[in-house]
């Protein structure tokens, strides 16, 4: 039932209206004749504390307050898929027709097109028992998504009618006789943002989200399902990680979810993101994309119901039976967003100003992320992997939200400024970053990739760590201080490093590397390891090792194409052992 309060004060994007007895937390209201979109945060007797999504300026007590009665929700149903949003998942494609580069207060528009026409093909026959998440059709949305129209939570019986053909999404497709009577369902369903969508049960993840980047990869890998986060200063990368991730990760669906981030970042994402190809499909990347436009200069309010607006899509395509990839940036400027909130409603401050349920209110997001077992009878298995920048202020690890974030998630790439000024990219530091889900990925990568995959990686590991130790006796004595072993080790270090942790993202060949082919490189660069050191054993000359013609060609197979790595590495790895065996056959 609707209500009409009247404000009493305005503090910036929080208001403080009175006469609301009847709206509940978290309900959408209407604010003064222009029509402002607000949601209640805290109830005190009659009188409801607002956020208003919108910028309030003209804003004066006494002015009325209207609830809908409803909390804030999102549309979903065909269309959504290469969809341009903002936080609360207003069309900026349609903003613009209507309101110019600026978004008028108060504009209302639908999030998705109630007059398009899609052609929807029944799934289910009339008299089929279907129950919550049961598939009744699909629409081919893109060329890549097949949209499948699921029964909505609390609905079940059986079907009375089904009706192909070319629908609206408010047209009735299906009808269900159900305990209750008849439902009449849509290709539309609304959903609150900040209640996750339900499923039968959550599983184990065992299968990493593969990306195409080695350092990821290979050295801190992501589940499908899990959660990851990057931490990083200012310039270090971030932003473009994620890019290539949303680009090159084998998910079957990304929504991107730029969250107070700088406006000139978001445009790039626009108007790149329509002109990348899919690798896997040939495809635009966009018909598998949503993105999500939340910029700095746009209401802060908004910026917290980016992130729930995101993850609810994500949840709504894992439902499906999608592997879903949601990357939010930043989540630093989201608990900025509700650290001001907090401070207008006069809360309990804790570190740094952040409220005291900052843990919590983070926790809660990443939960919704996993795999799992879905709604409906088919047992479909989708997931949601939430991988988030952070932006700590000066690069400080130490803050909150970075620390709240690290007891959460269960892979950290951290970002270093120092590797990002030497131009060294992606500038994930493998000293300190870490992925608890390595373990669990084990078999995969021994049935997928090779059995000898998680030695290689822990090889590779132990000779980076070493190296860190060795620079601090070079520092000290210098280099001459290091025994023959001991050199090899640091050159084979400088290879993993430069030849291999290094990526060129605008190099069409090395911006993506197969995990056979990474298999490959790795397997090139530490089979040159030991027989540098069986070369060694056997009396060779150092300077004579290190300076094998073969060295140089393991600098450039990151750009030889995946077509020819087989035949080419095989050929290196002959040239590589050969011209070794000749540095100490000499001597013999």
């Amino acid at each position: 039932m609707k209500q009409v309060g009247r404000i009493v004060k305005v503090s910036g994007p929080l208001i403080v209206a009175e006469g609301l007895s009847d709206a509940k937390m978290f309900d959408i209201v209407r604010v003064s004749d222009k029509n402002l979109i607000g949601e209640v945060i805290e109830m005190r007797g009659d009188r409801a504390s607002i956020q208003v999504y919108e910028e309030t300026s003209g804003l004066g007590p006494g002015e009325k307050v209207e609830t809908t009665g409803m909390p804030l929700s999102v549309e979903l149903g065909p269309g959504i898929i290469e969809g341009i949003y903002d936080g609360i998942q207003r069309p900026l494609t349609e903003l613009v027709k209507q309101a110019g580069n600026r978004i008028t207060r108060g504009v209302s528009v639908p999030a998705l097109d109630h007059k398009k026409k899609w052609l929807f093909t029944p799934s289910v026959e009339v008299g089929e028992e279907v129950g919550a998440g049961d598939i009744i059709g699909v629409v081919q949305e893109t060329k890549i998504v097949e949209h499948r129209i699921m029964v909505p939570v609390g609905v079940e019986g059986k079907v009375k009618a089904i009706n192909a053909g070319e629908h609206t999404i408010d047209d009735v497709v299906c009808v269900v006789t159900t305990k209750k009577g008849d439902v009449d369902i849509t290709m539309c369903q609304k959903w609150p943002v900040k209640k996750g969508r339900p499923y039968v049960s959550k599983m184990n993840p065992t299968v990493p989200l593969v990306s195409g980047q080695r350092v990821i990869d290979t050295f801190f890998p992501v589940a499908k399902g899990g959660a990851a986060c990057i931490p990083g200063p200012f310039g270090s990368g971030k932003t473009v990680v994620q890019h290539q991730l949303a680009k090159w990760a084998d998910a079957d669906i990304i929504v991107y979810v730029g969250c107070g981030e700088r406006g000139n970042e978001m445009t790039d994402v626009l108007n790149e993101f329509p002109e990348l190809i899919d690798p896997k499909t040939g495809e635009a990347l966009m018909k598998r994309t949503v993105l999500i436009a939340n910029t700095s200069d746009m209401p802060v309010a908004a910026r917290e119901a980016s992130m729930y607006t995101g993850i609810t899509i994500a949840e709504y395509f894992r439902d499906m039976g999608y592997n879903v990839a949601i990357m939010a940036d930043s989540s630093s400027r989201w608990a900025e967003a509700l650290r001001e909130m907090s401070g207008r409603l006069e809360e309990m401050p804790g570190e740094e100003g952040y409220p005291a349920y900052l843990s919590s209110r983070l926790a809660g997001y990443y939960e919704r992320a996993g795999i799992v077992r879905t709604l409906g009878k088919d047992q479909r298995v989708g997931s949601v992997t939430a991988i988030s920048a952070v932006s700590p202020p000066g690069g400080d690890l130490s803050e909150p939200v970075t620390q709240a974030t690290l007891r959460i998630v269960k892979v950290f790439w951290g970002l270093s400024s120092s590797l990002a000024y030497k131009r060294h990219f992606p500038a994930i530091d493998w000293i300190q970053s870490y992925s608890l889900y390595l373990d669990k990925l084990e078999d995969w990568y021994k049935k997928n990739v090779n059995s000898e995959w998680s030695k290689n990686r822990t090889l590779a590991m132990s000779l980076l760590q070493e190296e860190s130790s060795l620079n601090e006796i070079v520092r000290l004595v210098g280099i001459d201080a290091l025994s023959d072993k001991d050199r090899v080790t640091m050159e084979t270090a400088k290879s993993l490093r430069e030849d291999y942790l290094h990526q060129d993202a605008f190099n069409d060949v090395d911006t993506y590397a197969s995990m056979h082919k990474q298999y490959r490189m790795l397997k090139l660069i530490l089979e040159c390891h030991k027989e540098s050191q069986l070369a060694l054993e056997h009396g060779a000359d150092l300077d004579d090792v290190i300076s094998i013609k073969a060295k140089e060609a393991i600098g450039r197979v990151k750009y030889i194409e995946e077509a020819e790595v087989d035949s080419k590495f095989d050929a290196l790895e002959k040239e590589i052992r050969k011209e070794l065996a000749e540095t100490y056959n000499d001597v013999d």
